[in-house]
């Protein structure tokens, strides 16, 4: 299973996640994905429901416990992020989260001006 992790700022769009996913896909030599997976404090950005519908993705949510549980895996972390959201991470914990235990990191945290992406490996 590969899971695409995604932070992204207030009323991101969904080009901007998608684009941004294309790259981290493109990165890791993949084609498809599986999941979609964020932090539930996400739950009402439609920029990123809208994302994983267009890819006809199911799109995971995880609490802030579940996200700071894989937080040792993590390759990035971020003082911004910690600031406004209380993890050091939101796209690489969510993909980490998303594909299970004993996943690993295939693309550590990219980013553009509005999203960041991660995406993990898992059984």
């Amino acid at each position: 299973m590969i899971v695409a992790g995604i932070g992204c700022r207030k009323d991101c769009p969904a080009e901007d996640i998608l684009a941004l996913l294309r790259e981290a896909m493109a990165d890791a030599g993949i084609e498809s994905i599986d999941l979609l997976a964020s932090a539930d404090l996400k739950a009402n950005e439609a920029g990123l429901a809208q994302a994983a519908a267009a890819l006809g993705l199911p799109l995971r949510l995880f609490s802030q416990p579940a996200l700071e549980a894989v937080t040792a895996s993590i390759s990035m972390r971020s003082a911004c992020v910690k600031r406004l959201t209380g993890l050091e991470s939101v796209a690489e914990a969510a993909a980490l989260a998303g594909a299970g235990f004993g996943a690993r990191l295939i693309v550590p945290r990219i980013a553009n001006a509005r999203a960041t992406c991660a995406l993990a490996h898992g059984a």
